[in-house]
């Protein structure tokens, strides 16, 4: 059997919190292929890595002052060096950081000495060989993941390689120079890893015990999401359920992969298991809850709507002139609303009703501002009657008026829109009538 895990930032913070993670990996042998991240913060006050190093980065390449930064950030090495009591010298590699930082060599090589030095660390610790990311991630020019390339070159490498530590978040391209992957990005890293080894198991380890029904700075002690499919995940994380880097998923469900997430902190905890397909039942009708603020509505009005051809590619067009992605839009036999990201739109707006008026010649065109999406998403409620009656019914008994609706045919999930103000409101109460009370 062949696990990959991968731990957070706050899971490899401190020599403890090492400590912590070696423990966890000579637990099980299966445990063979390691992806740290950077150190993250020790405590609510402290820095992270990454931080520290894009702070010293636009120093050093700007010609400021920086050396009372890189010295935190070695001290910080440091510090995890001498509470494990590793024989391990990192001058050569600060030395070669700092002439690059002044050199201005980029940000992305910037971020990605975190996970680097991490890995030289864990290595070390764990004895076991390490592999530079670079050698075996690659990207092209424009910084875009080149998938088959790396899966071919991974998984030569690794198998002649029966245990190693591989740094998350970054990789190179054709001409050496380091990219990275958006923030989080050791996540993705795991997943190649795992799909290059062709893996039983991609754990992935963090600072909470799993996928949560819904936000606990909302909810107060929401349920663990036990098994989460894929499909559901990527519905979650897409409206704002941040556990695992939504791009993650990609690389092992091409493999059918599980993903497991659990808590560095609380290793005896169930975590959540990501699956491609289940017959597990879950727990409730509905997996989680989430959402996002910040959107605004535009309603297009036009009699006979309904016969034109290419409305709607028409409207969608002079969004897309303005460099504005939509996200969702319900309609009727005359009428279309559009919502959207409103940081988005307002620097837009006006050309864009000039730009509708000129491709469609509505009759009338309204706009609302300070909009919520809340996505209610299960398995569970496909084929069950009363599901967005419930919903519904939540929302009423709480007075929160639905701006939208929207259900896919899957009948995986439901998404309404609110005011802003009625966000957490329409999250508790929904929590509530499919949680709380079937408890």
């Amino acid at each position: 059997m062949k696990i990959v895990v991968k731990f957070g930032g706050s899971s490899l913070a401190s020599a403890k919190q090492f400590k912590k993670v070696a423990d966890i990996i000579r637990a099980d042998k299966a445990r063979r292929y390691v992806v740290p991240s950077a150190p993250g913060k020790r405590n609510d006050k402290d820095e992270k890595v990454t931080d520290l190093l894009y702070q010293c980065y636009d120093a050093a390449s700007q010609g400021k002052s920086y050396k009372k930064i890189l010295d935190k950030i070695r001290d910080r090495y440091e510090e995890i060096i001498d509470g494990l009591h590793l024989n391990v010298n990192l001058d050569h590699e600060f030395q070669t950081i700092e002439e690059n930082f002044v050199a201005g060599l980029g940000r992305e090589y910037a971020a990605s000495r975190g996970e680097y030095l991490n890995g030289i660390l864990m290595a070390n610790y764990l004895g076991i060989p390490f592999i530079d990311a670079a050698e075996v991630v690659f990207f092209d020019e424009h910084g875009n993941f080149l998938s088959e390339e790396t899966n071919e070159e991974l998984s030569e490498r690794l198998a002649h390689v029966e245990r190693a530590v591989i740094p998350g978040f970054y990789g190179s391209g054709r001409d050496g120079k380091i990219h990275t992957f958006s923030r989080g990005g050791s996540d993705i890293t795991g997943s190649i890893v795992a799909r290059a080894i062709h893996a039983d198991l991609y754990e992935n380890w963090t600072d909470v015990s799993g996928f949560l029904v819904a936000d606990p700075r909302i909810v107060d002690n929401p349920e663990v999401i036990e098994t989460v499919t894929y499909k559901e995940l990527r519905e979650l994380s897409y409206m704002g359920a941040s556990v695992l880097h939504e791009d993650a998923i990609f690389p092992v469900r091409k493999e059918g992969i599980p993903i497991h997430i659990r808590n560095t902190n609380r290793p005896e905890d169930k975590g959540t298991l990501i699956v491609e397909n289940t017959c597990r039942k879950p727990r409730h009708i509905i997996t989680g809850i989430a959402g996002k603020k910040g959107f605004c509505s535009m309603y297009i009005e036009k009699a006979m709507m309904n016969s034109e051809v290419g409305f709607g590619r028409k409207v969608l067009g002079v969004l897309e002139d303005q460099g504005i992605s939509f996200e969702h839009m319900p309609s009727g036999i005359d009428t279309m609303t559009v919502f959207i990201h409103q940081t988005e739109f307002v620097a837009h707006e006006q050309q864009v009703i000039a730009g509708i008026h000129r491709a469609v010649a509505p009759d009338f065109i309204d706009l609302e501002s300070d909009l919520a999406l809340v996505a209610v998403v299960g398995r569970g409620m496909k084929g069950n009657r009363g599901t967005a009656a419930r919903v519904f019914a939540a929302l009423a008994h709480a007075r929160i008026n639905i701006k939208m609706i929207d259900q896919g045919s899957s009948e995986s999930n439901i998404i309404v829109g609110i005011r802003n103000d009625d966000f957490e409101d329409a999250i508790r109460a929904i929590y509530d009538v499919f949680v709380t009370s079937e408890i």
